[in-house]
């Protein structure tokens, strides 16, 4: 009985860990076309509290934000995607290492095209982890899907 319930326990306090890296970060998509066909996604991400999230390079140690986009054969993707922020470089001793993070508000932005006249979507997926003077949150996953063309 006390191994049944110190294995629930174990997943309660897991469940909330990995809940709590999801409400650190608010994610935005808005799209706006900037010529025929071609769009440009952005992707904000606005940290709460004294957290911060890690560039796309973040550095080793840490898990770097990254972007993984779901296949569509009427959108292709225009150069890999970009960073607008205020980017900090620091030593963190936790990771023995420089590393490179946003505070606030970061975004990401990618360059599409839609083929012809299509009304369609870009989807997919944003892996990240935040972190503040004293802890780490694990790494979280959000899904998302922007409309396109039309």
């Amino acid at each position: 009985m006390k191994k049944i319930f110190v294995t629930v326990l174990a997943l309660v306090v897991t469940v909330a860990l990995f809940a709590q890296s999801d409400k650190q970060v608010k994610w935005s998509f808005q799209t706006k076309k900037i010529a025929e066909n071609t769009y440009e996604v952005r992707m904000t991400a606005d940290i709460g509290g004294n957290y911060h999230i890690y560039a796309q390079d973040g550095g080793d140690g840490p898990v770097s934000t990254s972007f993984n986009f779901t296949k569509n054969p009427l959108v292709s993707l225009n150069g890999k995607v970009a960073e607008q922020g205020k980017v900090k470089k620091v030593f963190e001793e936790a990771f023995d290492s420089d590393v490179r993070y946003y505070e606030k508000k970061v975004e990401f932005i990618q360059v599409v095209k839609v083929k012809g006249k299509a009304k369609t979507n870009l989807a997919g997926k944003v892996e990240f982890m935040v972190c503040n003077e004293k802890e780490c949150l694990p790494p979280a996953v959000v899904n998302f899907k922007v409309p396109l063309g039309g």
